[in-house]
């Protein structure tokens, strides 16, 4: 029998996940894993169906086959089934003094593929939403350039287009596990990711427009909602896959997501993509050296700290089974499933434990894998009903893997809550639930 899971938890770590979004649970060590191979086997058949004869939803004339639905103008903008109605952002109540200054996540457990639904990516204000007529917004280039440019909405969109799918990470997603499991789901625990499709204009396009001069090193990065949100990107950065973006998945960009125009810092950490940008002044240094020396730096265990932790490093997390999305058919064909993503490039491969990590097999990566975009990755077993300890270690063209949470702890230290890519594991009971938990 493999070893049982440390019982000795709080009361939190056995509430609902609604619950869980209103505090914190933390989660005890499991002390080994599960035993090598336990209840797991290649997949070798498909789910069985029900014989026709014995399912009344196929064989009897239910109501909606009799009445006439609604027609096409009743529905001018599409939304979901109401059968779906669990697929939406959640926030942690607690987790800020304010809901305008604060984060939602992307509910990673309802989806699949690798594109997020424009209306489930996740959302995170430092002064709330900025809503205004786009009409009246205005993108100006100043500072170290020949000439000073002032665009509007319909200038920018005169410019060549490109189209772009990429991921982008909070620095923060998963922070609150750096000391230890908290969050059951994956949903708080790494849905501070999304990834789409993006409109725009290379952001070198336009600096070319304006000219940039030869003592121009950053470029500062301004928004137009209530905090005046900026950021400084070195300029090779600029000039290298930037966009200033307008559209998202084809159409106009969310007010969430900057309304009427973005910019996308494709793998680098989320803070870079400025919103509702109304500025870029280039510059000869980083304006956050004079002005808040706290950005782009992990504090490290000795004190000392990491600085410019820009790119966002190779990660991956299974999205089902998890806390959110437990096994509910019972035993049999199982499909695990999760995604995966790095901001050096593209991810080569995906590996999958369901035994805490002693023994790996190789994922299915299906679907497109583009450069600094989501992978969506699938292992077919046949479960047999036996607890199971499942994790994913994503490896990226780099040749960068991703790490234990142990490995990453020794070298980093537990004082940040940035960049935490660490190996997650979810517990899988016998009974199908889920919980989130840690190895050693």
């Amino acid at each position: 029998m493999p070893p049982k899971p440390d019982r000795t938890r709080t009361q939190d770590a056995v509430k609902s996940d609604t619950e869980m979004s209103a505090g914190p649970s933390r989660r005890q060590l499991l002390s080994a894993g599960l035993a090598t191979g336990v209840g797991v086997a290649a997949a070798g058949m498909a789910p069985k169906a029900v014989a026709a004869t014995a399912d009344p939803a196929i064989t009897t004339i239910q109501d909606w086959n009799k009445y006439l639905g609604d027609g096409v103008d009743a529905r001018p903008y599409g939304v979901p089934s109401p059968y779906e109605k669990e697929a939406v952002r959640r926030n942690v109540a607690w987790l800020t003094a304010d809901p305008k200054s604060s984060v939602n996540f992307t509910p990673l457990h309802e989806l699949d593929g690798i594109i997020t639904p424009n209306g489930l990516c996740f959302e995170r204000h430092h002064g709330g939403i900025a809503e205004y007529d786009p009409a009246e917004h205005r993108l100006m280039i100043n500072g170290l350039v020949e000439t000073p440019l002032v665009f509007t909405m319909e200038d920018i969109k005169r410019f060549p287009r490109e189209n772009k799918v990429y991921f982008l990470e909070c620095a923060a997603n998963s922070g609150m596990e750096w000391r230890g499991a908290q969050l059951n789901g994956c949903q708080f625990t790494h849905g501070m990711v999304h990834c789409v499709m993006y409109t725009g204009v290379s952001l070198r396009r336009l600096l070319e427009e304006a000219g940039v001069r030869t003592n121009g090193k950053w470029v500062l990065a301004e928004g137009a909602d209530a905090s005046a949100m900026t950021r400084s990107i070195p300029l090779e950065k600029a000039l290298d896959d930037c966009l200033v973006a307008y559209r998202m998945n084809g159409e106009a960009l969310r007010p969430e997501q900057g309304y009427p125009l973005r910019l996308v810092v494709p793998g680098w950490e989320g803070n870079m993509w400025v919103k509702w940008l109304r500025r870029l002044e280039v510059g000869d240094q980083p304006w956050h050296q004079r002005e808040e020396t706290s950005k782009y730096t992990d504090l490290l265990e000795n004190g000392k700290a990491r600085r410019f932790t820009w790119v966002m490093d190779v990660k991956s997390v299974i999205t089902s089974p998890s806390p959110q999305a437990p096994i509910t058919h019972g035993r049999g064909p199982l499909v695990i499933s999760g995604i995966a993503w790095s901001g050096n490039g593209t991810i080569k491969r995906v590996d999958v434990s369901v035994d805490g990590g002693k023994n790996w097999r190789t994922a299915r990566i299906d679907g497109p894998s583009l450069p600094k975009a989501l992978h969506r990755f699938y292992l077919d077993l046949d479960w047999d009903g036996s607890e199971l300890l499942i994790q994913s270690r994503a490896i990226d063209e780099r040749g960068f893997i991703q790490p234990t949470k142990d490995e990453l702890r020794a070298a980093r230290g537990e004082n940040s809550i940035y960049h935490n890519n660490g190996i997650q594991t979810w517990y899988v009971k016998a009974d199908g639930t889920v919980e989130n938990v840690e190895v050693s």
